[in-house]
């Protein structure tokens, strides 16, 4: 390749210069397009004739491994059928140590094992369709506000211990690269003083040469500061393109990525490595065999419209073909939906309802937006039902089956009452059931809602609308009162929860397109809920860490110190000995399960630290002298459109060098590190996923009703670990069970999972006083707080 195709395929083109939220400039005379990089989690966001998926916390709540890959498998065709090559997605950064982070709801939930395996699950799914996801965002993004570095300020600073990092942030992204992911995306904010996007000790020494990512690193959009800084860091590709300033057709990268390698500030063989990782990832997902074009336009909703809508004059075309990508992935979204639903409470069994039970339903979150379902520009609103939250990771959706229309269709004795102020002039008969439809919102930073600029600043741990208020009213007048919750996240219940009328409460999460359907699922017992909670409900938001809280400070670059290390979540309920309203993982059945027959069998030996990692293998080589500058000329026959971004520059031949760069003293005569001992293969040191344990355990249903069980297995290290007491590292849900019927489960317990960070010896080490893994506990049960077996290595597994 020239160098003008090199940096073309690195250096996104601008801010809608094309179809998509972002595409690359092409390689046309090796067969590469323009690369087209689109949003997002949930679905293809901004377009026709797609699937609004449930959010991938709902994902979370499912435990469900299958339907984590189907979701991936279903999107990926979606991304495909649309002509996208790059899928934004999944998300599992932020990992939800602040419970008011406004995009947590994106993620899997507040647990760096339950984000890996849904994470893992979903990059396979979308892969199998020749799609090339994306992990996003490495690393610390944990809350919404002042993420981003600008004039005023910059961004601000998550401050992470290196035991910490390993453990729990970067874990999820592990898993992500070892399941072959071809795309990482940094975070905007600085880590440990330092931007993401320019840290080279995040891109080059973690995440490429410990993790061994094989793939391309992109900045999130405007995400990076420096354009020789980002390069020699190890960032791949720079998204949307665009400098400082947007709109103007400047780039950090672009021609003055050409100009750095003419002049010898950025050598030849970093742009080499740039180039070869995005084209080998282009190659291993087969888009080089009968790829789709993209037909569609995320800027407009009409059929023809400017081909380049950012540039000041722009020649027109048809934009929109209107591709119907949905197949049937309605039933993958309605059992996800439905799946993820979550029983916290269900007194005098008042669940499930009886279709001519007597209902009177509450609250506007059982209907539609009264202005149209997409009206609010990516979901930048709360009207109607809570469907997902706000910001990049939305989807329009393609229609939306509300509670209230599935509902009707199932009871035959209904009242509605779709406001969110409890209606003085309702009736209250003895026989009746009040459902109480309410919700929490929270999104991306660049929208604010009702006072919340993504974070839940405004809202706190609250019910939005005045959902408490609400919930309150209808105990006062009915004695049988069931609560439905959509949410991005905990809230407080507190000031209801204990009421005598409050006799059932459900999380149905965010259901996306068949939020109603779903809900009646459950209610009416056409499925027993089988959905555990991905996170901590506390009892009062004072319960968790002080470093935890949101930090609005609007001058001054913000030092986000992560004090609470470890301790996140039920991790820190745990450890400071909080009982919580309740638990990580908790979830109520129709019916019951017993764990019985279990057995915990070791497999490997296991040595204090890993057997030595393979070693590196042989790289591409390339020459690396500096082309000659004619490679950046401007072509004669290009019609250049304004704005747009191009490799080329007008005199190349004056910038071209004959000298070293005169990099700082050292730099280029220091020795290189040995290769880190925790790597050697995708996700750090193969050994590590070698098998410690096997668990095998027989699952009954021994209520009346089918329903599906959930074994979590969590870890318990010895003390001289300092370790959180308890970790989720696995799980296995059922297929629905009858009556009397079981299922024999089998679980693997790896290395990794039994072992801890050795920050000195800069390996994973598996802890135990005399004998490596002596003391390691494992722990099965349907949560964190409902523990039922207790299996300690060279012993039989004891009932608890």
């Amino acid at each position: 390749m020239t160098l003008a195709e090199k940096v073309n395929l690195t250096t996104g083109v601008g801010f809608f210069m094309g179809p998509c939220v972002g595409q690359t400039g092409s390689a046309l005379r090796f067969g590469i397009p323009r690369l087209c990089l689109h949003d997002g989690p949930l679905g293809v966001r901004n377009i026709d004739h797609n699937t609004a998926f449930p959010a991938g916390i709902t994902v979370g709540a499912t435990f469900d491994k299958a339907l984590m890959y189907e979701r991936g498998a279903a999107m990926g065709a979606e991304f495909r059928g649309k002509g996208i090559d790059v899928h934004l997605g999944p998300s599992v950064g932020p990992l939800g140590r602040k419970p008011r982070g406004g995009r947590n709801w994106e993620g899997f939930g507040a647990d760096p094992s339950l984000q890996g395996i849904a994470a893992a699950e979903t990059i396979k799914g979308i892969q199998s369709a020749g799609v090339i996801a994306t992990v996003k965002h490495f690393v610390g993004n944990e809350q919404e506000m002042y993420r981003m570095t600008n004039i005023i300020q910059r961004a601000y600073s998550s401050n992470i211990d290196d035991r910490t990092l390993h453990e729990l942030y970067m874990w999820p992204f592990a898993e992500a690269v070892r399941a072959g992911v071809g795309s990482v995306m940094m975070a905007y904010n600085d880590v440990n003083g330092s931007a993401c996007s320019q840290n080279s000790k995040l891109i080059n020494g973690l995440l490429k040469d410990e993790l061994g990512f094989q793939g391309f690193v992109m900045t999130d959009w405007l995400g990076y500061i420096g354009g020789v800084s980002s390069a020699l860091a190890g960032l791949d590709m720079s998204m949307p393109g665009d400098g400082a300033i947007p709109f103007t057709g400047g780039s950090h990268w672009g021609p003055e990525l050409s100009r750095s390698i003419l002049n010898g500030t950025v050598p030849m063989d970093r742009l080499n490595d740039m180039a070869t990782r995005i084209v080998a990832t282009w190659y291993k997902m087969g888009q080089n065999k009968d790829y789709p074009l993209p037909n569609f336009s995320s800027n407009t909703d009409q059929e023809t419209g400017p081909l380049y809508p950012g540039a000041l004059f722009s020649p027109t075309g048809v934009v929109n073909k209107f591709v119907d990508v949905q197949g049937d992935h309605k039933k993958v979204a309605r059992a996800i939906a439905r799946d993820a639903i979550t029983l916290l409470k269900n007194e005098d069994n008042i669940l499930p309802l009886k279709s001519n039970a007597s209902l009177k339903v509450f609250g506007s979150d059982v209907g539609s937006n009264p202005q149209g379902i997409n009206s609010c520009a990516d979901k930048g609103c709360n009207k109607g039902v809570l469907t997902m939250g706000w910001g990049s990771g939305s989807a329009n959706l393609p229609y939306l089956n509300t509670p209230e229309e599935a509902i009707k269709n199932k009871s035959g004795s209904v009242e509605f009452f779709i406001q969110d102020n409890f209606p003085r002039s309702v009736k209250a008969n003895p026989s009746d059931i009040a459902i109480v439809f309410i919700n929490a919102d929270s999104g991306e930073n660049y929208i604010t809602v009702e006072g919340n600029p993504g974070d839940r600043t405004a809202a706190g741990l609250h019910a939005w609308h005045n959902g408490d208020k609400l919930v309150k009213s209808a105990a006062e007048k009915f004695s049988n009162v069931v609560v439905i919750v959509h949410t991005v996240g905990p809230i407080v219940l507190e000031e209801w929860i204990d009421l005598p009328a409050i006799k059932a409460v459900l999380f149905a999460h965010l259901p996306g397109q068949e939020a109603g359907n779903a809900v009646t699922d459950i209610l009416f017992g056409d499925h027993s809920p089988s959905g555990h909670l991905p996170y901590t409900i506390p009892k009062s938001e004072s319960d968790y860490p002080n470093s935890a809280s949101l930090i609005n400070q609007p001058f001054g670059q913000i030092q986000d110190t992560f004090t609470e290390g470890l301790y996140i979540d039920y991790r820190h309920f745990i450890h400071a000995n909080i009982t919580p309203r309740y638990p990580f993982g908790h979830g109520l059945s129709y019916t019951t399960f017993l764990f019985s027959s279990v057995v915990l069998s070791p497999v490997t030996p296991l040595s204090k630290y890993p057997p030595l990692r393979p070693p590196k293998g042989p790289v591409p080589t390339y020459p690396t002298a500096i082309p000659p500058a004619s490679e950046v000329s401007w072509p004669k026959d290009l019609a250049r459109i304004w704005r747009y971004i191009y490799p080329y520059l007008d005199n190349p031949r004056n910038t071209t060098s004959t000298r070293p760069y005169p990099y700082p003293e050292g730099y280029t005569d220091t020795p290189q590190d040995p290769p880190p001992r925790a790597g050697g293969a995708e996700g750090g040191n193969p050994a590590l996923w070698d098998t410690a344990f096997t668990l095998s355990l027989t699952i009954t249903n021994t209520g009346s009703r089918p329903g599906r069980a959930v074994a979590q297995v969590y870890i318990e290290l010895p003390d001289s670990a300092s370790a959180p007491k308890l970790q989720l590292r696995q799980f296995e849900k059922t297929k629905t069970l009858e009556p009397g019927q079981s299922e024999q489960v089998e679980i693997r317990v790896s290395r990794k999972d039994v072992s801890v960070w050795d920050s000195q010896v800069q390996d994973w080490k598996v802890p135990g006083d005399k004998e490596e893994g002596e003391g390691v506990k494992v722990w099965i049960g349907e949560s964190v707080g409902d523990l039922r077996v207790k299996c300690e290595a060279g012993s039989r597994c004891m009932e608890v």
